[in-house]
């Protein structure tokens, strides 16, 4: 990935051309890093706002000058050789008949391979021409990042000019998953009537100075979000990282700042149609019905398995909510602020846990059951006493229904019972007691 170098005041006296992300590996120091990119330490310390005494970890992702253009690695480590293969020990006697059989299956074989190869670069080739037809297509202006994760490789093509430059590293098939587009500042001010009040949509909790906005560029509705720096890299780090369906896209990032110490940056984010799920719950007259909200919630559910049980490491999310999930046209879920979730060795060291995103989803069930946000003002269990054999006149079912969301016209009362106990069993004071989401999986598959 490539930042902008005109939006940093000293890269302008070092003539820098890029700004070329890089994940250090173990072993490596800045004396490696100016031999194999051809710069100065002096450059790369002050670049990354560190010093000669700064504790840096492998895999940090950190930025290096490039003052000529991308370079090509070629310091990759080759494979190791495959072991041989055991050999028979028997003497096998073959006739002349069996050898001409053999034959012909290799011979068989042979042009049988080649044509799979032929066909599967043909097939690799002319989806590579689409995807660089549709790429160029998203903006006359932007200039384009691919990046892998795997490698410190990337494809760098800017778009609007008459070259194009690509770096690729040896493994191109299995190295390229991830791109990202660099905004100017022009382009998000105008998106957002110059960050208009208006457009505010909301902000960061516990991060002082993080706001949130909308827009629309190229005539898509975006989201943008202002963060620090060093925020900003582990968005991005974590996006690379996860690729799900029910994840709000990280579209581009934008590298602004008055000083080195004290850099912002926005960071361009999908905005589905609908919005997020607490206006959508909130608009008395375009009701989500029910199939819709089983369906969200499964949504939800499955985008939570992921992180929690799929991905390497896993992660907690640690901020799910109604505010957080967001609709799109067809009305699917989606969840947002997926870049500050916490990973697997903080879940081990017993930090957070993975369950306090079972109770946060559990609140959102009731919401969804509901349509409320504040449960008028009772703790979350005092709301649920018609599930806790609580006396009330016309028993559970009735209960139930005055519990439910009075804008739902149409919906299954015993699929709402049954969310409604996965619901309280979610929100239990011990953790231990609250399911695993593999256990929510089995109950919402059966509903939607």
């Amino acid at each position: 990935m490539c930042a902008c170098p005109d939006s940093y005041n000293f890269t302008r006296s070092m003539k820098v051309k890029y700004l070329v992300t890089y994940p250090l590996i173990l072993g490596d120091d800045p004396d490696k890093l100016s031999e194999k990119f051809g710069i100065s330490t002096e450059e790369f310390y002050a670049v990354n706002s560190l010093n000669p005494f700064s504790t840096v970890y492998p895999d940090t992702v950190v930025f290096v000058p490039i003052k000529d253009g991308p370079i090509r690695i070629h310091d990759i480590p080759d494979s190791p050789s495959p072991p041989p293969g055991f050999l028979s020990t028997n003497p096998v006697v073959t006739t002349e008949e069996s050898t001409q059989s053999s034959n012909l299956y290799i011979a068989g074989s042979v042009i049988g391979f080649f044509l799979f190869i032929t066909l599967l670069a043909s097939g690799l080739y002319m989806k590579r021409i689409r995807k660089s037809d549709d790429v160029h297509s998203i903006s006359q202006t932007n200039s384009l990042t691919l990046w892998s994760p795997t490698r410190s490789s990337h494809i760098s093509t800017q778009t609007g000019k008459n070259s194009t430059t690509w770096c690729l590293s040896p493994d191109l098939l299995v190295g390229i998953k991830y791109y990202l587009l660099n905004y100017s500042m022009e382009e998000l001010q105008k998106a957002t009537n110059n960050f208009s009040e208006e457009n505010k949509i909301g902000h960061n909790r516990g991060r002082e100075g993080d706001f949130v906005y909308k827009g629309s560029v190229n005539d898509h509705e975006v989201m943008i979000k202002r963060m620090r720096l060093e925020d900003t890299q582990q968005v991005i780090d974590l996006h690379s990282k996860i690729n799900h369906i029910n994840i709000v896209n990280l579209l581009g990032v934008c590298y602004v700042g008055k000083s080195n110490k004290d850099p912002w940056s926005y960071l361009v984010f999908e905005l589905p149609k609908n919005g997020c799920l607490r206006d959508c719950l909130s608009d008395p007259c375009n009701p989500i019905n029910w199939y819709k909200r089983t369906q969200i919630a499964f949504d939800i559910a499955t985008c939570l398995y992921y992180l929690h049980c799929c991905s390497f490491p896993s992660y907690a999310h640690m901020n799910i909510s109604s505010r957080n999930i967001f609709i799109t046209a067809n009305w699917r879920g989606k969840l947002a602020d997926v870049g500050r979730a916490l990973a697997a060795k903080y879940l081990l060291h017993g930090l957070v846990s993975e369950k306090v995103d079972i109770f946060a989803f559990g609140v959102v069930l009731l919401e969804l059951i509901s349509g409320r946000d504040n449960f008028d003002g009772k703790p979350i269990k005092d709301s649920l006493g018609f599930l806790l054999g609580e006396a009330s006149e016309g028993g559970c079912f009735e209960g139930l229904r005055s519990f439910m969301d009075p804008n739902l016209k149409d919906y299954s009362l015993p699929e709402a019972l049954c969310l409604s106990f996965l619901a309280k069993d979610c929100v239990a004071d011990d953790p231990l007691h609250r399911p695993s989401m593999d256990d929510i999986m089995k109950v919402l598959a059966k509903m939607v």
